[in-house]
């Protein structure tokens, strides 16, 4: 299997799981929109919500890097440059979920 297809199931896959996701997260921000801190507070130390919110991070990030990796593979013609945007993308999209995971986690 050549890396496109890769990718291409990859997209679909993570979008699959993000869908469930996207909408737990929405009906959940709704339902806090317009509470005190103490609320949203504990509504993100308790621990089911810690492991969906996780998830829903990582499963973003993973998407989107692999999303505007391919626009990259698509405008940008310099391949040097493509290279280096394409580390950049996916090491901002490793290091970001997992700060954001352990601040949670500390909650």
């Amino acid at each position: 299997m050549n890396l496109a297809t890769k990718k291409w199931i990859f997209l679909k896959v993570s979008s699959i799981i993000l869908l469930p996701l996207m909408i737990w997260f929405i009906i959940n921000f709704i339902a806090i929109y317009d509470q005190n801190y103490s609320e949203v507070f504990k509504f993100f130390t308790n621990s089911t919500t810690k492991f969906l919110f996780g998830l829903f991070v990582v499963v973003a990030y993973f998407f989107s890097a692999l999303n505007i990796s391919e626009v990259f593979e698509d405008y940008i013609a310099n391949d040097k440059i493509k290279n280096v945007a394409n580390k950049l993308l996916y090491a901002s999209a490793v290091v970001i979920p997992l700060i954001t995971i352990i601040l949670i986690l500390n909650l």
